[in-house]
């Protein structure tokens, strides 16, 4: 969005320090700014206003600052109490301005990938922004409001949480029109008191909707369905039991669903391009939203045919030796090492590994890593552990040597919560797979 640098400071209650100026969006990091963004400085593990010289350079037009008098320098800055609550102010204000229907997404798993879907879904008849990645908190948030182009007619939000009150908090920026709630799983269980907690603090995007707005609910998670309870919104479900209904569910030999979506909008075959059965619910909502903001059903589908993910997430890729690697490292929890157990089981091949790290911030560690490799034994893999031994299976410190040899007929997934870092494992074993 393109905005006068003395309309912002007047919207944050700022101080403007030099000419007015445009500035088209924002950016926290210097290295990824555009030229023509705002930029804002955020105080941190680093101080952040020892980069506005490099973000000046990068061509940010205006900065945001909170200490002038060191960091101060020849262009225009916005002098701001806080500089990180100034962002939120900002891009609230931003979003008063803007025409378009925001889309909230959460969940315990799939969020993303769910926004990812979404996008591509909405995009086949409305002009579409979304966050990249998982710009989902108190800064990535603001900054995706302040990025989209003016003319945007959908905005797809991910809102991630940790703890209570921090959905409430970015609703209370975005405003969103429609909420998407994924699943409630044991995720951050360690900082909200179990599973209930999780749900408690997921229902927060429920609660904000306004009474013209729209709920769109996993009818196959009961967590998630009882929340329709918490709202006067519209609600759609989908699921297999939802208003948005999968039916006839088939995988192919990469795991890649094919089922036949019924909904009030009509019904259609579905094929995705991505891996694991529980595509296929992230899909129904993307259809859910997309259809609710009146894109055809036909061209929602059609583009889901071609969809992708972002990086990291059921990311299939075959070795030179053919051997068919899973790189879902950015993130893990009980609930959705499930389903990418799940999915690697689907998928053809004679021998079937996971390798995998820890998962962060759990209730009960112990109980959790036992459920997983539980089910991978049910499911006959086999599990490489890399960095822990909750899994009760010995760590090894060369996960690539303990796969040995990998080809054709071999699948691996390599899944962990993102401080493990395991997605340099998956990289490796895509650029030099083991022979």
């Amino acid at each position: 969005m393109r905005f006068l640098a003395s309309a912002a400071a007047a919207a944050i209650g700022g101080r403007l320090v030099g000419p007015d100026v445009e500035f088209d969006g924002a950016s926290f990091d210097s290295r990824s700014l555009q030229p023509g963004q705002l930029f804002v400085p955020i105080v941190a593990e680093r101080n952040g206003h020892g980069f506005i010289g490099a973000a000046r350079d990068a061509g940010a037009p205006v900065h945001l600052t909170s200490e002038p008098d060191a960091f101060r320098i020849d262009g225009t800055a916005i002098e701001v109490a806080d500089t990180a609550r100034a962002l939120l102010t900002l891009a609230g204000w931003a979003r008063q301005q803007s025409q378009a229907t925001v889309v909230g997404v959460t969940g315990s798993v799939g969020k993303t990938s769910t926004k990812d879907l979404i996008a591509v879904a909405c995009g086949a008849g409305k002009r579409t922004a979304a966050n990249e990645r998982s710009f989902n908190n108190e800064q990535g948030l603001p900054i995706t409001v302040l990025g989209a182009p003016d003319d945007t007619e959908v905005l797809v939000l991910e809102m991630g949480m940790r703890g209570f009150g921090e959905i409430s908090s970015l609703c209370e920026v975005a405003r969103p029109d429609i909420g998407v709630v994924t699943a409630v799983g044991h995720s951050h269980t360690e900082r909200v008191g179990g599973i209930d907690g999780v749900a408690r603090a997921k229902r927060e995007l429920v609660e904000a909707l306004p009474k013209r707005g729209t709920a769109v609910l996993n009818a196959d998670d009961e967590r998630v369905a009882a929340m329709a309870s918490y709202t006067g919104a519209n609600v759609v479900t989908y699921g297999v039991a939802g208003d948005v209904a999968i039916d006839d569910l088939r995988l192919d030999a990469l795991a890649r669903p094919r089922f036949t979506i019924s909904s009030p909008w009509g019904s259609a075959p579905v094929e995705l391009a991505v891996s694991g059965a529980h595509m296929a619910s992230n899909a129904a909502a993307a259809i859910a939203v997309a259809c609710t903001v009146g894109v055809e059903l036909t061209a929602a589908v059609s583009a889901l045919g071609h969809a992708s993910l972002s990086n990291m997430r059921m990311e299939v890729s075959t070795t030179s030796t053919g051997a068919v690697v899973i790189n879902d490292a950015y993130n893990a929890n009980p609930t959705s090492m499930r389903a990418a157990l799940e999915a690697l089981a689907a998928m053809r091949g004679e021998r079937r590994i996971a390798i995998l790290g820890a998962m962060g911030e759990l209730d009960d560690p112990v109980a959790g890593h036992r459920e997983v490799v539980g089910v991978a034994r049910e499911l006959g893999v086999d599990v490489i552990a890399v960095g822990t031994d909750l899994y009760g299976v010995p760590p090894t410190d060369d996960p690539i040597g303990a796969l040995g040899p990998i080809g054709a007929g071999d699948v691996v997934l390599v899944k962990a919560s993102r401080a493990a870092g395991l997605d340099e494992i998956a990289d490796a074993l895509i650029a030099s797979p083991p022979a």
